[in-house]
């Protein structure tokens, strides 16, 4: 099994630091692929890797974002969706680094089974990293993970009402 790192925490840069990661990697033309759950949106990173063979990013979300105190049952179905598109991706040819970005968010608030999520990491191959991130890591994620960051929000501009900037936040 390769290296678990899980960056979690309330402040911004969870994501952002996944791609830092998945760029090293890249540039070092390891493979990525990058599972984004409860997101599904144009950015930044996606018009990047529709560019570069070896770098794939998935998105299994909708446009809205999920209401976390009541997710759907569509909610539930993209993320299990996301997580069974994992799994295979490990089974066939599996890449260098696999991201699995805001799953943290989606095991806490029910929309995936933290079990299932512990299943795929000790399935990974030996040669396959993995990032987890997302808000509110599991303590059975933390303790099995061999890097945890934790994100602190110190100051945000939301705070004052500025919208989330294009190239800087998406």
């Amino acid at each position: 099994m390769g290296m678990i790192y899980v960056f979690t925490g309330d402040g911004k840069g969870k994501t952002s630091a996944a791609l830092g990661v998945a760029l090293r990697s890249y540039g070092y033309r390891k493979t990525i692929v990058f599972v984004q759950f409860m997101k599904n949106r144009e950015t930044g990173e996606i018009k990047f890797a529709d560019k570069r063979k070896g770098f794939a990013i998935h998105q299994f979300g909708s446009e809205n974002f999920v209401d976390l105190s009541h997710p759907s049952e569509d909610d539930r179905k993209r993320a299990e969706a996301g997580l069974e598109f994992a799994e295979a991706v490990i089974t066939k040819k599996a890449p260098d680094l696999l991201v699995l970005d805001e799953i943290n968010v989606a095991v806490r608030h029910g929309l995936l089974k933290g079990h299932r999520v512990l299943d795929l990491i000790r399935k990974l191959p030996e040669n396959t990293d993995i990032i987890l991130t997302g808000r509110d890591a599991s303590k059975e994620i933390i303790e099995v993970a061999d890097l945890v960051t934790e994100m602190k929000e110190i100051k945000h501009p939301y705070a004052k009402g500025t919208e989330a900037k294009k190239g800087l936040d998406f």
